[in-house]
């Protein structure tokens, strides 16, 4: 007992005698030892270039191994959650959680896309007068109903196209009765009573409201999973240009695109792919969700891009660093092109948040080209080292070369794929 007292007294002397010499790097040293690391299996982490150590044995869900340099680093055997408890002079200095995750991977994209969206009922984008025998006025606006509304029922009825709308006004105007409305704002629904009037010289009844039913516009695939068909894109929300606010989505699909040529970006004026959609119009792909992170849905078939069609890891937040790094995006036909970039900084982040890197274009292509990040590159993949850590999402308006990514694993987290857990193929190819 006292012996074995006395030798932690003598590690303790010596921690401190070498943190002593020279205090400022081994104290950051100590310091910069990570509480936590969080790899995938296969993956390898850099621990510490202090001399310590850890007692491991067989059936541990990671391993351990040195470099020429001294470094300590550990690598994912199998997924699971595990302490490390490390060493120096036989006296502990700190414990480590190892959470090591089961292998993915997934394929980048790059492909411009065509994206047509369906909205949830139909959506108010604007009021007009109405010029009647007693005036000027807007039914809807008197109703109380507000740009950016969304009307989804009339009459109990679900409404889901605009036509829907124009049915029930003409009943309505012809029988002389108010019609009942139930509104969606925001995340809340009320009902209301709107009263069709007709216009001076016409045979129509009118509402006083500007609708509209579907968008369409162009976008970057990022990422498709292969095993569930999933994939993400834009890495943004889709909003309305009249009303600014998101898209409630009734469903969508995506087509491919072509770029037909690029409006180039300048400082205080973001520039633009110009695209159509492809020919054969077919659907590729629908869209069941709008959100913060893009747009997301299931593929009806298999997509390449012709440069990186092979399944590749990814790098979560608190693995991307700072430096080069590439894009895969369209500048010109469909054909998916490899560019250089700069990831400026990160944010290791524990919850799903937008802005998550700062990239900077440095490729003189691209450059000459586009001015630096254009509209409709949004969605955009981002390479580092092998794997896909991002998507390109905003342009800077007064700096066009740079722009901000999200970091991909919220993408995934939006697409519904858990990357925690091991998916029924892996196991399968596993047994």
């Amino acid at each position: 007992m006292k012996k074995e007292w006395l030798r932690k007294l003598v590690g303790l002397i010596l921690l401190v005698l070498l943190i002593g010499v020279g205090f400022f790097e081994p104290m950051k040293e100590y310091v910069s030892i990570p509480r936590e690391i969080i790899l995938f299996e296969g993956q390898e982490a850099t621990v510490t270039s202090l001399p310590v150590f850890s007692q491991i044995n067989e059936e541990a869900i990671y391993s351990i191994a040195r470099d020429e340099e001294n470094t300590l680093s550990i690598k994912g055997k199998e997924s699971g959650e595990e302490k490390m408890l490390l060493e120096m002079a036989n006296f502990p200095v700190k414990n480590v959680d190892i959470k090591v995750l089961p292998d993915f991977k997934i394929i980048p994209g790059g492909q411009s896309l065509g994206v047509r969206l369906n909205t949830l009922g139909v959506l108010v984008v604007g009021h007009h007068l109405i010029e009647t025998k007693q005036g000027n006025e807007s039914p809807g606006e008197k109703a109380g109903i507000e740009i950016g509304d969304i009307i989804m029922k009339i009459d109990d009825k679900p409404i889901e196209k605009m036509s829907d709308v124009s049915y029930y006004v003409d009943q309505a105007g012809k029988n002389d009765k108010p019609l009942k409305l139930i509104i969606k704002r925001d995340e809340n629904e009320f009902e209301t009573e709107l009263i069709p009037l007709k216009a001076k010289n016409e045979d129509h009844y009118r509402i006083g409201l500007y609708i509209r039913d579907s968008a369409a516009g162009i976008g970057t695939m990022t990422f498709y999973h292969p095993e569930s068909k999933k994939y993400g894109a834009l890495g943004h929300v889709i909003s309305d240009m009249d009303t600014k606010k998101p898209i409630v989505v009734h469903d969508g699909q995506i087509v491919r695109s072509t770029v037909t040529s690029i409006e180039k970006g300048a400082n205080g004026s973001p520039g633009e792919k110009l695209a159509r959609f492809a020919n054969d119009r077919e659907i590729i792909g629908n869209i069941s969700k709008n959100s913060p992170f893009g747009i997301f849905g299931k593929l009806n078939t298999d997509v390449k891009n012709g440069i990186m069609d092979n399944p590749m890891p990814i790098a979560l937040s608190h693995q991307v660093k700072e430096g080069p790094a590439k894009i895969l995006t369209v500048v010109e036909g469909d054909k998916v092109q490899e560019f250089d970039v700069e990831v400026v900084s990160s944010v290791p982040q524990k919850f799903p948040a937008t802005k998550g890197m700062v990239i900077n274009i440095t490729d003189p292509k691209l450059l000459d080209k586009t001015g630096g990040i254009v509209q409709g590159m949004s969605g955009s993949p981002i390479i580092q080292e092998g794997k896909l850590i991002g998507a390109v999402t905003h342009v800077f308006v007064n700096d066009p070369t740079s722009g901000y990514g999200v970091h991909i694993e919220w993408m995934l987290n939006e697409a519904g794929i858990n990357i925690y857990e091991k998916s029924p193929e892996t196991e399968k190819k596993a047994s």
